[in-house]
């Protein structure tokens, strides 16, 4: 039996044979791919499913972002022009401006982005900035993971303590300010890993994070914190082995994957964001502790520093695609970030023959599975899978003429060409709308949270246009908020 059959589209699986089916199917039940092969073939096999027409259209393997953040949603711009500000924003928001409505709205807005990009799996870490999670009290997650589950995407929330030194003053939309210490932290994460970890059909999971932690020579703490932060990454390190869940580290770089290694941090469920400007030696322990790595191309961090992927991936490395969230120059959109690192790889090399298309869809979907350790279930069209789809329209001026499907859903696509979205067997987007929730309610409650946060944290003049936003080449340095 089968519920359904996409048909009549271009099918490029990512299965093994990286097989691309043209006029081809695929057979849905419950929730899982039955069969991928010709229409005629799978017609003939099902002749009494029913049938989503997939004419001119291609059909791929759900995107997956490996590594975002949630919170950013609701600040994106806001501050970007005035140094460091953008930054304080993220800190003051994720500790004391935000409240559980704030990351309920901020979920559903990112998850509705994801959606309509095709995107049916992302990373989210439950904060950002230097790594300042929102872990004082299990309310804020259990709101990310409900406004999630109400879209109908697959979340990886990575949840985890804030750096040391503790305590940390926390507060709700800054209302009763409390000391927050690490133990706090710890037992929200495993309070969130017992409520949520594999909720809504495997539709929120849990992973675990701590700070990235660098050498004794760069630390910007007194040796005592740390040994503390040191004690702390080990406990979070150990938990995420007994719960069996991705271990995340946002940025690394400078020779902090040499110091995960020597804490006894990495491992195959190990998965650094970033990693930029490592050293050969890195990317050998990479290697030789099948460490996975989450490459942001659009990063502010990939300006900074390279992130050097195709030599991690040479090593055999898997390096999974991440966006790094909505904020503040990009957005959840991954062609865009897939048509980003092919040429930001190129250029470094100065070769156009590096990443090819074929490949950096991989990282945005095969080897973004494996990089979360779930390339059983998702990443490819596959019999046993589970059901997470996209259908990319082909039928637009920027993706005629009709040939070369591959080429051109890669190279030339965008997140607004998905007209399709199915995640586990059901459609959750169609003809561009989501099925599940209105657009407009998500927006106007986005809306809402924005402008009473903007109010609580008193950030309306960091909304305001800057002198080197026009007519200079270089915005200075000076344009600082007042």
């Amino acid at each position: 039996m089968a519920d359904l059959i996409v048909t009549g589209g271009t099918v490029i699986a990512i299965d093994p044979e990286r097989r691309i089916i043209e006029n081809g199917a695929v057979a849905i039940s419950d929730g899982r791919i039955v069969a991928v092969g010709t229409a005629a073939e799978v017609a003939e096999r099902y002749p009494n499913a029913e049938t989503l027409d997939a004419t001119g259209k291609v059909v791929l393997p759900g995107l997956i972002d490996v590594h975002a953040h949630a919170g950013h949603g609701l600040i994106k711009t806001m501050g970007m022009d005035s140094g460091n500000r953008w930054e304080e924003i993220c800190g003051e928001v994720y500790t004391t401006g935000s409240t559980p409505e704030f990351w309920y709205a901020e979920a559903r807005l990112a998850a509705l982005e994801r959606l309509t990009f095709g995107v049916t799996t992302g990373v989210s870490l439950l904060g950002g900035g230097d790594t300042i999670m929102r872990t004082d009290d299990p309310v804020y997650g259990a709101a990310h993971a409900k406004g999630v589950l109400e879209v109908g995407t697959r979340s990886v929330v990575a949840v985890g303590p804030t750096r040391a030194p503790h305590p940390r003053t926390y507060a709700n939309g800054g209302a009763d300010p409390k000391p927050v210490t690490f133990e706090t932290q710890l037992e929200t994460c495993k309070r969130l890993l017992a409520d949520w970890h594999c909720a809504g059909d495997n539709r929120v999971m849990i992973a675990l994070l701590y700070p990235v932690l660098r050498d004794e020579h760069e630390r910007d703490m007194s040796p005592g914190d740390y040994a503390e932060a040191i004690r702390q990454a080990q406990a979070t390190r150990a938990l995420s082995r007994e719960a069996k869940v991705v271990f995340t580290q946002d940025g690394h770089w400078r020779g902090s994957v040499t110091r995960a290694k020597d804490l006894g941090l990495l491992g195959p469920d190990a998965l650094l964001s970033h990693a930029i400007d490592i050293t050969a030696e890195e990317i050998g322990i990479c290697a030789d502790t099948q460490t996975r790595i989450a490459h942001n191309p659009s990063a502010v961090a990939s300006i900074m520093g390279r992130c050097p992927a195709i030599e991690l991936m040479e090593a055999g490395v898997t390096v999974g695609l991440g966006s790094d969230a909505t904020a503040p120059d990009r957005s959840g959109d991954m062609f865009r970030h897939m048509q980003q690192a092919m040429h930001y790889h190129r250029r470094h090399f100065q070769d156009p023959k590096v990443l090819p298309p074929g490949k950096v869809l991989e990282m945005a979907t095969i080897d973004a599975a494996r990089a979360l350790g779930l390339d059983a279930e998702i990443g490819s069209l596959e019999p046993g899978k589970r059901a997470d789809m996209i259908l990319v329209d082909m039928q637009r001026p920027h993706l005629a003429p009709d040939n070369m499907a591959a080429h051109r859903v890669i190279n030339f696509a965008n997140g607004n060409d998905v007209d399709t979205v199915i995640v586990g067997g059901e459609i959750c987007l169609r003809n561009r709308k989501p099925t599940r929730v209105s657009s407009a309610t998500i927006l106007a409650d986005a809306e809402r949270e924005t402008n009473a946060m903007i109010a609580r944290i008193g950030a309306q003049k960091d909304l305001e246009m800057h002198e080197g936003f026009w007519k200079h080449p270089r915005a200075s340095d000076r344009e600082t908020r007042s």
